[in-house]
């Protein structure tokens, strides 16, 4: 028994998977209760009457070789989400097992922690220290319920990058005992690597990646979960077989194929200049009392009246997320960064 399968829930450990219809696509597919006809004006490339491909190689193998990881610590998922419900599935049993989270952090976290009918613990960021990791506090608490701690980094709400120190600390701390997440969903809007790098020395630690942000591909829906090679054979278990849908898969592929470089970084310079410029315009309007410093592509501003302020938003158009149910932001607005154009509405919005 290895370290995954002895943290494991013991029902998925022995779980027979579902098997699916063998992936052939070269040869004639009688196999699967596929209509043979494709619907008309199917333009896809392998027909919308067929089954799409099980962790598709060549997405796996493009996205791999981006985030230049061994395709065999790889899960492609229906975004970040589903990766944080199949971890928690696979690791927590109900009412017997716990998730660590340090808020205020993503809700996702808690939401899938609470349908699996897991613990939820908390060690709150630390407000008086800029929303600080406390790695002394976090250790403290964690029981050996724990069997996941989820960090977000740079975290949403507040937008700053936990201390990589101190997310190794932790790690290290929990060898053997739990899986500590990070999630980096905005990881490429600062200027801080992936921590996917330490997966391999670090088979505790687990990287969450989005094509959601950066890349610009919200709508696809498409997370990958960056982990041992044995945490990915377990989840391969849970996962729907057919998880993410044909044309998705083509699209992700051609779009991820036709973008250079070069344009994602300029428009990650362009969302990185915009936001240095809203900071410190929104830090001068007269209703704003701070504006916390960001290494995402969203701001977290303090008002004096952020009831009026979203009104004054809403009035002109403009939707931006009320942060006031977060611990310690009770007074508090988080900004998408947008255009130039969108972004000189909403300011003058609040003048």
């Amino acid at each position: 028994m290895n370290w995954v399968t002895a943290l494991a829930r013991p029902e998925i450990v022995a779980l027979k998977p579902y098997e699916h219809a063998a992936w052939e696509p070269r040869v004639t597919r009688l196999h699967a209760n596929e209509l043979p006809w494709r619907v008309t004006a199917d333009a896809s490339i392998a027909g919308l009457n067929r089954y799409p491909e099980p962790q598709a190689r060549a997405l796996i193998a493009r996205l791999a070789a981006a985030y230049r990881v061994p395709p065999e610590a790889l899960l492609i998922c229906r975004g970040s989400d589903e990766a944080i419900d199949l971890l928690i599935r696979a690791f927590c049993r109900a009412g017997h097992d716990a998730v660590m989270l340090c808020p205020p952090t993503f809700g996702m976290y808690a939401v899938a922690a609470q349908i699996q009918g897991a613990e939820v613990l908390n060690v709150p960021l630390r407000a008086d220290a800029g929303f600080a990791l406390d790695s002394r506090a976090l250790l403290g608490r964690c029981t050996r319920a724990v069997k996941l701690v989820f960090l977000c980094s740079p975290n949403n709400p507040t937008g700053n990058l936990l201390s990589e120190s101190a997310i190794l600390e932790v790690a290290d701390a929990l060898s053997g005992r739990a899986i500590v997440v990070v999630d980096e969903a905005y990881i490429e809007f600062s200027l801080r690597q992936s921590l996917s790098s330490q997966v391999a020395r670090r088979p505790q630690l687990a990287v969450l990646r989005t094509l959601s942000k950066a890349h610009g591909l919200a709508g696809a829906r498409l997370g990958t979960l960056i982990a041992d090679p044995d945490v990915v054979a377990l989840l391969r278990k849970v996962i729907a077989p057919y998880a993410v849908p044909q044309l998705i898969l083509e699209a992700v592929v051609r779009l991820l194929c036709a973008q250079r470089p070069r344009t994602l970084n300029r428009r990650i310079a362009q969302v990185r200049a915009e936001r240095t410029r809203m900071q410190q315009a929104l830090a001068a309007l007269p209703g704003v009392t701070a504006v916390l410093p960001s290494e995402a592509n969203f701001l977290l501003a303090r008002f004096k009246d952020p009831g009026t302020a979203l009104a004054s938003a809403s009035a002109a158009g403009i939707c931006v997320r009320d942060a006031r149910g977060y611990p310690d932001l009770r007074d508090a607005l988080r900004i998408t960064v947008g255009t130039p154009e969108q972004n000189q509405r909403l300011l003058k919005a609040w003048a």
